[in-house]
């Protein structure tokens, strides 16, 4: 099945002026639904939409913010100030229950879907690390080899009672073959530290899967792209009320009342962005699709000499940013310790 929004995927018709000395990568975001509470069959439709988009030549696909384990939208778990219900713990369980370890078996698939493809990998999982959640991108090279993540480092508003708070040492670049690849999820691309914290580490395919459909969310992913110097690629879900279970086993707080099933609960608007900040695919508000460009890493040069945010338009006399890049964890055990410096000795 094809889930495109049209007769074939969209791609660009944008002339960069590419210069043949420079590497083209064509990369394809994806648009689309979690199959709620049922992540084997969610793993199934990721790699249907994979397949799809290697066999349209793609080298590099990213998928929404928690594709997998599912973004909870209109859910409030029961919660208010003082109080949490027993439905909305049963909620959380079943939520819990969703998520993925890392690493584990459907790490383990994903990048077995990416070795078979033959593309690089970016997808949103919701991670659970034993009894805490995290929203999470995992990377997966072509070779079929996990990478590693990056943990969300400020979950926004009501997300804070299900997703716990990564920290420095989860924010990767990665080096590859079709350049640098690193990601900020949905709120925290507003964070003007973490996003330079990323420029510092050379990004160059800057991807920011994410869970905000509104229009303004485009003027972000643009000033990111002019700011950094770099492609931006950013994926959203398109999601009906529909493709989420019906009440009241799920419920839109607030809105339950005035939803149909055919009701547009995230309109998408999945967008590619070109380091001198044109928009080379999207944004797309008409439903699943896959959405891809031809990304010419020349164009990174050409930005950079106009704007270079953590070179020569830096001024680290006057400003500098300093990143805590060491796991934070809540309790060290000495002699854990011991043995690691017994093993160096």
């Amino acid at each position: 099945m094809a889930i495109v929004a049209s007769d074939a995927p969209l791609f660009a018709e944008v002339d960069m002026g590419v210069d043949s000395s420079a590497p083209v990568v064509r990369a394809t975001v994806v648009q689309a639904s979690t199959i709620f509470y049922d992540t084997p069959a969610t793993l199934d439709k990721a790699e249907r939409l994979l397949a799809e988009a290697a066999g349209y030549g793609s080298q590099l696909v990213v998928f929404p913010e928690a594709f997998i384990g599912g973004y909870p939208r209109g859910s409030n778990f029961g919660v208010t100030i003082g109080n949490r219900t027993a439905k909305g713990k049963e909620e959380f369980r079943k939520y819990h229950a969703s998520a993925i370890d890392v690493p584990g078996p459907e790490v383990e698939r994903l990048a077995a879907m990416a070795g078979k493809y033959k593309v690089y990998l970016v997808m949103g999982v919701i991670e659970r690390d034993g009894y805490t959640l995290y929203c999470t991108v995992l990377f997966f090279d072509s070779q079929g080899h996990f990478l590693g993540k990056h943990r969300k480092i400020m979950p926004t508003a009501l997300e804070r009672i299900i997703w716990g708070f990564g920290d420095g040492s989860t924010i990767p670049v990665f080096e590859t073959p079709i350049g640098k690849i690193g990601a900020a999820i949905c709120w925290e691309n507003r964070m003007p530290l973490l996003r330079t914290a990323m420029y510092a580490k050379g990004i160059e395919i800057y991807c920011a899967p994410t869970a905000d459909s509104r229009e303004v969310w485009q003027a972000s992913m643009t000033h990111i792209a002019l700011e950094g110097g770099c492609f931006v690629l950013s994926a959203n879900q398109f999601c009906r009320r529909k493709d989420y279970p019906p009440p009241p086993e799920y419920e839109f707080s607030g809105t339950e009342q005035d939803l149909t099933p055919d009701s547009i609960v995230c309109a998408g608007g999945s967008v590619i962005i070109s380091p001198s900040g044109s928009v080379l695919a999207g944004p797309n508000y008409d439903g699943e699709a896959l959405i891809s460009a031809d990304l010419d890493l020349g164009e990174i040069a050409r930005a950079k000499f106009d704007f270079d945010v953590v070179g020569h338009y830096s001024r680290p006399e006057v400003l500098s940013l300093v990143v805590r890049d060491h796991p934070a964890t809540p309790v060290t055990f000495t002699s854990a310790s011991a043995k690691t410096e017994g093993s160096h000795k």
